[in-house]
């Protein structure tokens, strides 16, 4: 009397295939297996055995695969997310400019709800720095996390200081705000250069620098 098995007549390793555009068709999978109707001999019974784990197998892997491919769809994505935010501060609306006697320009474009800045503590901020031409040399975005930083004790320059604590005539920021500030040299890195490596310069000498602050939070970790 005829029996029926599942014979593997081909098996394939699993195939994947990507693409390397971001959005382009998905990755593929192919699993090959086929089935026959014969009667196995004898010493070939414990090999068919195996050929219906080997079949299951198959499916598995083709499941898995799947699965996979399903979180490779998402992920260019949130990938982007950081370099979308980074770039949104260009885009960020226009403020006039009040001058302080120290040469400080600042104006908020978003005045923050939460505390002031306090002096001598540490504060959370996001920050894309420019030159006077509108060039970008440096943002906390594109490192995906702010700026841990203590403010109001000389450890960055002083129209940072200046800028977020406040003094001579300029307001101090709130947790959520958004500030501009112009650094003039003076309270910048004044007349040498800064961001040095190897002779190579990241800022040049006499610069006034852009800076546009969200004012994240304070550090959580300050002593109490």
């Amino acid at each position: 009397m005829a029996t029926s098995a599942l014979a593997i007549a081909t098996a394939k390793p699993l195939i994947h295939r990507f693409s390397n555009s971001k959005y382009t068709s998905s990755p593929s999978f192919s699993c090959f297996c086929s089935s026959s109707l014969r009667v196995p001999p004898p010493n070939e019974a414990k090999l068919s055995l195996k050929s219906k784990s080997a079949a299951k197998q198959c499916v598995v892997n083709v499941g898995v695969g799947l699965l996979a491919a399903s979180i490779l769809s998402f992920s260019p994505l949130e990938a982007d997310a950081t370099r979308i935010e980074y770039f949104a501060t260009v885009g960020e609306p226009q403020c006039e400019l009040n001058y302080a006697r120290s040469g400080l320009g600042y104006c908020d474009v978003i005045v923050g709800s939460g505390v002031e800045a306090p002096r001598g503590e540490l504060v959370n901020i996001h920050y894309t720095a420019r030159f006077a031409d509108g060039v970008i040399f440096d943002s906390s975005y594109k490192r995906a996390r702010p700026l841990t930083m203590r403010i109001g004790l000389g450890k960055v320059i002083k129209g940072l200081d200046q800028g977020i604590l406040g003094g001579e005539g300029v307001p101090p920021m709130f947790v959520g705000g958004k500030r501009k500030l112009q650094i003039p040299p003076n309270l910048a890195y004044g007349p040498e250069p800064a961001g040095c490596f190897s002779g190579d310069c990241n800022i040049p000498a006499n610069a006034t620098l852009l800076y546009d602050i969200n004012f994240v939070g304070i550090y959580s970790g300050n002593a109490k």
